[in-house]
C-alpha cells in the first residue's frame, strides 16, 4: 500500500494558497527529498501529513487513512524548530518518548546518544544548539515508524554535523518505511535520496526517481534544481 498519497491537495491561508492541487504518491521503503525554495509549501505539506493542519481541499492519506490518531502511531515527525522540553534532561526525554510511543526503541536512542558523547544527565537547555538538534533527531529516528517526516533536519547545523545526521537517518530508519526529508540544501542530501519531489509556489512541478533523473538529464539533482528554480 502507498504510504503517503496526495490527491488534488490544497491548503489556503486566507487569500494565500500554500498548496495548489498537489498530486503525489510515496511508496514504502523510499527516502524522498521534498525540495523547493522557501515558501514553496514544504512545511505545509509535512504539517498536513502529520495532522497538524487540515486541507482546504483535496485529500491526503497516510497508509490509506486520513491523518489522525491512528496515523500518528506510524508517523515520526521532526519539526523545523526544536520542540523538546528544554527543562528535561536527555535521560528524562528517553522515558518521555517511551511513554508516548509504543514503537520507541530506547536502547537504540541510548546507543546514538552515547556515540555522540552527549551527557544524558544535562538539561537540554544547557546543550549546544547543534547537540539539542541532534538529541531531537535521535528521539525521532529511534521510533520504529512507517513514515518519517523530517522538516529541515540539517538546516541549522554545521557542515560536519550534516554528515552525521544523514548517516543517522540512513542507518536507523526502518528499511520497510519511508522518509520524507524537506530541505533546500540539495547537494548535502542528494546522496541519500531515492526520489525527489520539487515544489514551487504550492505546486508539484517534478516528481521522479533520482537515478532516472540523472540518467535522462546527465546532471545532478542539485544542478537540475538550480535550473528549475533559477531566478
Amino acid at each position: 500500500m502507498t504510504i503517503l498519497e496526495c490527491k488534488s491537495l490544497t491548503k489556503s491561508y486566507g487569500d494565500v494558497r500554500a498548496l495548489d492541487g498537489v498530486d503525489i504518491t510515496i511508496e514504502p521503503g523510499r527516502i524522498v527529498g521534498l525540495l523547493g525554495p522557501n515558501g514553496s509549501g514544504k512545511t505545509t505539506l509535512i504539517k498536513l501529513a502529520n495532522g497538524l493542519l487540515v486541507p482546504s481541499g483535496g485529500e491526503i492519506l497516510i497508509n490509506g487513512l486520513a491523518p489522525g490518531v491512528e496515523t500518528k502511531k506510524i508517523v515520526s515527525y521532526l519539526p523545523e524548530r526544536p520542540c523538546v522540553p528544554d527543562w528535561m534532561t536527555a535521560r528524562a526525554l528517553l522515558g518521555f518518548y517511551g511513554d508516548f510511543y509504543e514503537d520507541f526503541d530506547r536502547s537504540a536512542a541510548e546507543d546514538m546518544l552515547s556515540r555522540l558523547g552527549i551527557d544524558t544527565g544535562a538539561k537540554i537547555r544547557h546543550l549546544s544548539k547543534g547537540n539539542r538538534e541532534k538529541v531531537q533527531l535521535i528521539m525521532v529516528m529511534a521510533r520504529r515508524a512507517l513514515l518519517y517526516l523530517l522538516d529541515e533536519p540539517i538546516g541549522g547545523v554545521d557542515p560536519a554535523a550534516r554528515d552525521y545526521i544523514l548517516n543517522t537517518i540512513i542507518s536507523n530508519y526502518n528499511p520497510a518505511a519511508s522518509a520524507v526529508i524537506s530541505t533546500h540544501l540539495i547537494s548535502d542530501v542528494e546522496r541519500v535520496l531515492d526520489d525527489v519531489i520539487f515544489l514551487r509556489e504550492g505546486k508539484a512541478v517534478l516528481a521522479a526517481p533520482v537515478d532516472e533523473l540523472r540518467e535522462q538529464q546527465g546532471k545532478s539533482v542539485d544542478q537540475i534544481f538550480r535550473e528549475v528554480f533559477r531566478c
